[in-house]
């Protein structure tokens, strides 16, 4: 079992919570203020560690096997995210995917740190849609 942070698309009532399985949630959760965050192409979240300028982002913490991380989870996130340790808001570690360096997509990246929430981003897009 390994301790993992979602913080987009795998939160519960997202479309990609399915993939978790039966993993418990731990808690809900923060992490430390030492990421930058940011959107993907619209398409997922990503973290991003630095020395200054981070925030606290949502999201929830979760026990998952290490054979549904392998088979199930990590091959199901793009390619501009990798596995990484971060720090929680309790000083304690977890996994999390986040921004792959060097970026070498051309996917459009949007700070979202001042957010640092998917779920609030994301209501922005779909009221930006309806106007």
């Amino acid at each position: 079992m390994a301790l993992m942070f979602f913080n987009g698309g795998a939160m519960r009532g997202e479309p990609l919570h399915h993939l978790l399985g039966d993993a418990p949630l731990v808690r809900a959760t923060t992490t430390a203020a030492k990421y930058r965050f940011y959107s993907v192409g619209d398409a997922c979240p990503a973290l991003y560690p630095v020395a200054h300028g981070g925030a606290a982002v949502t999201g929830e913490l979760y026990d998952v096997p290490m054979d549904l991380l392998r088979d199930t989870v990590l091959p199901g996130e793009p390619h501009e995210l990798e596995l990484g340790v971060i720090e929680l808001s309790d000083g304690s570690s977890a996994l999390a995917m986040l921004l792959r360096r060097p970026y070498t997509s051309h996917v459009r990246l949007t700070d979202i740190t001042e957010l640092a929430d998917w779920r609030a981003y994301r209501s922005t897009i779909d009221k930006e849609r309806v106007a």
